[in-house]
């Protein structure tokens, strides 16, 4: 369709209130305990000293944590387990193409595409994109291929993640475009119940799975990642679902209405930022061209539209992201600490560039999904400058029962994140590990927001 003449349609997002009511329990809960954890964190600062900075940080974050626990366990409704989408039968269900891109994961491809080609979906095509690997990943991939129906493309020179895909969608002929990561294994019904959300909603422009670790048992940091995953998928997700904003459709499961996509990603592949190609927020900024599309895609497909992708059938408009709890994918986390680092200064990197996208449009999506986007954006910006006063500056000054304050709130973030994990594994004992990965977050990870800052420019395609 020639950019001139491509439609737009505006569709306001809004609240998606269950079917069959509000889940009144945990919202009555907590709605009371909201208001008693901020007097305690008001009197419990006053008896340590008083520290006003402290007090108003605390007070958002905890005011922010208790919206994002309403929403996922008061409002939330799995799209592809409603009365639309049950009601949905297989056999009407699209075509659908299921892509990988890998660059040297001898180790884990063959499990990845096993997973892939054992998806429980009757119209399925399978494309695997081959980054110029040079450790064995291409012998393994050309063993399957003469297996399993599957599809190898093989870049000749390494052109990135995002490039790879690029060239994998244009060999892609589903109307629904499935992505996963190479060191993923996808669950049987994992394809099924994406499309079925997005089939059975015609708002909904992509969805996200619900991704584990994998490798959880390897290590005590193994441990603390999946905890960590299943609260960032399942509650933080599914808090941005009910408000249809997700602003990360995660690599290892992710699903998208082709017209949703298609005119926009030679932009996605071409990206460009700080005055070099930008090969970091394949994730955060694909999820972007489908929440922004309505406000930013105009200017987006003219840049790059001499690209055949920009001239597909497609309406702009304002779509709804969701999370879809039933999609589920185990990946490979990090069990080294040098390994968790690279990747979280990768994921930094990705929200740095990202903030300069997304936060330039996202506040006309509605007030709630502003204030939750906003305000997380807020938390990771403060969050080093709030670790050096807390773990540095003020210890220094001889305040140290601020710095004990600060600590007795990391813990009490974790543990209500702890509270969350073990409602929605009952059974599980992994809960325990999460005020550990509060911690970790708030000693460790905050730092790395500045190295990534400066490192902004360096940047490679593998995760090791």
């Amino acid at each position: 369709m020639p950019v001139a003449h491509r439609r737009r349609v505006m569709v306001r997002p809004f609240l998606r209130r269950p079917r069959h009511g509000i889940n009144r329990r945990p919202v009555v809960v907590m709605l009371a305990l909201a208001p008693v954890t901020m007097m305690l964190t008001w009197k419990l600062s006053a008896w340590f000293g008083g520290d006003a900075l402290l007090n108003v940080y605390g007070i958002g974050v905890t005011t922010a944590l208790f919206a994002t626990f309403l929403l996922a366990f008061g409002f939330y409704v799995d799209p592809a387990t409603d009365d639309e989408a049950t009601a949905l039968r297989t056999a009407d269900l699209p075509p659908v193409s299921f892509l990988v891109a890998v660059k040297d994961e001898v180790h884990d491809i063959e499990a990845c595409v096993r997973s892939m080609a054992a998806s429980r979906y009757p119209r399925l095509e399978i494309v695997v994109v081959d980054d110029a690997s040079t450790d064995g990943t291409a012998e393994v991939l050309a063993a399957l291929a003469s297996e399993i129906d599957v599809t190898v493309l093989t870049m000749p020179e390494n052109v990135g993640k995002k490039r790879a895909l690029v060239e994998g969608f244009r060999r892609a002929t589903g109307e629904i475009v499935v992505f996963t990561d190479s060191d993923c294994v996808v669950s049987p019904d994992a394809v099924e119940q994406a499309v079925r959300a997005i089939v059975a909603h015609p708002e909904i422009g992509g969805v996200s799975g619900h991704a584990r670790a994998l490798n959880a048992e390897t290590n005590l940091l193994t441990r603390m990642q999946d905890s960590w995953y299943d609260g960032q998928f399942g509650i933080a997700k599914a808090a941005e679902s009910v408000l249809g904003g997700v602003s990360c459709v995660s690599g290892p499961l992710a699903a998208f209405r082709r017209d949703a996509i298609a005119p926009y990603l030679p932009a996605w592949a071409g990206d460009r930022f700080a005055g070099s190609e930008f090969r970091f927020a394949t994730d955060r900024q694909l999820t972007g061209y489908v929440l922004g599309q309505y406000w930013v895609g105009r200017d987006l497909i003219r840049r790059y539209s001499d690209d055949p992708l920009t001239h597909e059938p497609a309406v702009a408009r304002v779509w709804r992201v969701e999370y879809v709890r039933s999609a589920r994918v185990s990946t490979v986390v990090p069990h080294t600490v040098r390994s968790f680092l690279r990747q979280q200064v990768r994921w930094k990197k990705s929200f740095v560039r990202n903030l300069f996208f997304t936060g330039a449009f996202y506040w006309r999506r509605g007030p709630l999904s502003a204030a939750l986007f906003y305000g997380h954006v807020l938390w990771v910006l403060l969050a080093p400058l709030m670790a050096f006063r807390h773990m540095v500056w003020l210890p220094l000054q001889g305040a140290w029962m601020v710095t004990v304050l600060y600590f007795l709130g990391v813990l009490f973030k974790g543990g209500v994140w702890a509270v969350g994990f073990r409602q929605q594994n009952p059974g599980s004992t992994r809960w325990r590990y999460r005020p550990l990965m509060s911690l970790t977050s708030s000693m460790v990870l905050s730092w790395l927001l500045p190295y990534s800052l400066v490192t902004l420019r360096r940047g490679v395609w593998a995760r090791g």
